[in-house]
C-alpha cells in the first residue's frame, strides 16, 4: 500500500510503493467538475488508467511520468487547463506545494489524512482547496499483486483547486466496478472494445 507515513521521498526516483494505479471508477465523482473542452495533464501517468478514462469521456489528455523521463518537479509545465493525477504519496506535500506554485487548476487523489496534517493545512489555508469526499475507499492496483490485495487500506478524496466546484466539501458516491472495465452508459465495456 502507499505508505501512511510521509517519508522524505526521492523526487528523482520512483518508490515502488508509490506505483499504485488508479482504477477507472475513482474518477467518476470528479468528472462532473471537469469541463469537457479542457486539455488535461496527467503528470504521474503510470499505466495510463486516468488518461484512458478521461479520453474515453472526450478529454484531450497529455500524459507524462518520471518512469518515462519526465520529472514533474524539473520539467516545464505542459500547456493545459488542469492537472488530474494520483501523485506519489511519499512526496504528496512536495507535489501539492509545486502544484500550487505552477498555478494550473488541479485535482489530486490523496489520502484523506492529508487534511488533518499541519503541512496540508498550511497549504490549504494559504491557497484554498475544495474536496470531493468519496463514500467508499478506492482499491488501487498495487505493485506486484495487482487488484488482488486485501482491498482498500485507507480513505482518499479528490483535493481540488480552481475547478470552480463552489463549496469546500462535496460528498460523492463511488460505484465500484470491475477494475479492467470502463463504464459506458449504465453498463460496462472492456478497455479493448473502448480503444
Amino acid at each position: 500500500m502507499k505508505p501512511k507515513q510521509n517519508k522524505a521521498g526521492d523526487k528523482n526516483k520512483s518508490n515502488t510503493y508509490d506505483r499504485c494505479q488508479t482504477p477507472y471508477y475513482a474518477l467518476d465523482p470528479l468528472l462532473p467538475y471537469l469541463n469537457s473542452s479542457w486539455k488535461v495533464w496527467e503528470p504521474a501517468a503510470g499505466d495510463g488508467n486516468i488518461i484512458k478514462k478521461l479520453e474515453h469521456h472526450g478529454f484531450q489528455v497529455i500524459g507524462t511520468d518520471i518512469l518515462s523521463g519526465s520529472n514533474f518537479f524539473d520539467m516545464k509545465p505542459v500547456e493545459c487547463d488542469c492537472q488530474v493525477t494520483n501523485p506519489p504519496y511519499s512526496i504528496k506535500y512536495d507535489w501539492l506545494r509545486h502544484s500550487y506554485s505552477i498555478g494550473i487548476p488541479f485535482a489530486l487523489l490523496l489520502p484523506l489524512e492529508t487534511l488533518g496534517t499541519k503541512s496540508g493545512q498550511q497549504l490549504f489555508e494559504k491557497y484554498g482547496v475544495e474536496i470531493i469526499l468519496l463514500d467508499k475507499r478506492v482499491n488501487f492496483k498495487m505493485p506486484n499483486i495487482g487488484y488482488s490485495g486485501s482491498g482498500a487500506q485507507f480513505p482518499t478524496a479528490w483535493f481540488t483547486w480552481k475547478l470552480g466546484i463552489g463549496k469546500q466539501l462535496t460528498f460523492a458516491k463511488v460505484s465500484r466496478y470491475d477494475d479492467g472495465q470502463l463504464m459506458i452508459g449504465g453498463g460496462h465495456a472492456g478497455i479493448a472494445s473502448m480503444l
